[in-house]
């Protein structure tokens, strides 16, 4: 395996209870971070309660207000720790900047360290966001956070992480789906940029491993797993553990160069073909599998 070649001791894949406390001891003392977020994220509410609950008095309509009220306090207690972590965020990228690669996950190790202490910032936020009462957040702090992806897709309470992931158009990752651009191996740290290109689906219950790349159209079967580095090629269906090649994917999406018209009067139907106004240069970009499917 490449990973393997990578790490000179295989016994150091082996999971033992000092690296598990390890983990734990680091990933408490980072918990304390959640103590300023939540304090600077009250912050406006509390001014907003100063400042416009005394006078609910002199609402004629003060039962209906009450509930609006809160709904906002809420929203705003929200918005705000989100906002702070960002800031906390910014602050810690600057001192260290994120990267790629296998470290040692240990403490004293600046990289583990690090990225402890950005996992547990995202971590909250992303909590705070999914249980937040207004819809699409979470796509929100996705795209805040780093996570490139737009708004055509859709994690169905799945775990994605919240770096190194590049989204395409229409993705779609089932529920509890795991989709991890850095995991711990034993006593290493793994970070590894992942890309799920245009029209991808992650079955429900599946793992994406750092480093997977899952070309257009392709889709990971349920519970599948993929391994490190791997490259699911365009227009298939993987399914296994690890994902293997099952079949071509008949339903890829098709975009054919010709447009049919019928000729109601005349009972006619013929073909009309149109050259697509593309660069060169792009043209290798345009998914022609279906010219494949047909020879199949």
């Amino acid at each position: 395996m490449e990973l393997e070649k990578q790490i000179d001791d295989k016994s150091d894949f082996s999971i033992d209870f000092i690296t598990s406390s390890e983990i734990s001891r680091i990933s408490l003392k980072f918990l304390l971070i959640y103590i300023p977020i939540f304090w600077l994220g009250a912050l406006p509410v509390l001014i907003y309660a100063v400042a416009y609950i005394p006078r609910l008095e002199y609402w004629i309509g003060s039962l209906f207000y009450l509930p609006v009220s809160i709904f906002f306090m809420i929203c705003l207690f929200i918005i705000g720790c989100v906002f702070f972590s960002k800031l906390i965020l910014i602050l810690l990228n600057l001192i260290h900047k994120p990267k790629e690669g296998i470290f040692r996950a240990k403490k004293g190790n600046k990289d583990f360290e690090y990225w402890c202490l950005r996992i547990q910032l995202k971590k909250i936020s992303i909590w705070l966001l999914n249980n937040c009462p207004l819809p699409w957040l979470d796509i929100l702090a996705f795209r805040w956070f780093g996570v490139k992806v737009d708004f055509s897709s859709h994690m169905i309470d799945a775990w994605v992480d919240t770096e190194f992931i590049n989204f395409g158009r229409k993705v779609m990752v089932g529920q509890g789906a795991v989709v991890m651009s850095s995991m711990i191996l034993g006593k290493y740290l793994i970070i590894k940029r992942i890309y799920l290109e245009d029209y991808t689906v992650v079955g429900g219950q599946s793992t994406v491993s750092p480093g997977t790349i899952i070309g257009q159209d392709t889709v990971l079967g349920a519970l599948s797993t993929t391994t490190f580095n791997q490259v699911l090629e365009q227009s298939w269906l993987y399914f296994g553990f690890p994902a293997k090649k099952l079949k071509v994917n008949k339903y890829a999406e098709i975009k054919p160069t010709t447009i049919k018209r019928i000729d109601v009067d005349k009972s006619l139907k013929y073909d009309v073909a149109y050259d697509i106004n593309i660069d060169e240069d792009k043209k290798e970009l345009l998914n022609n599998n279906h010219k494949k499917l047909k020879e199949d």
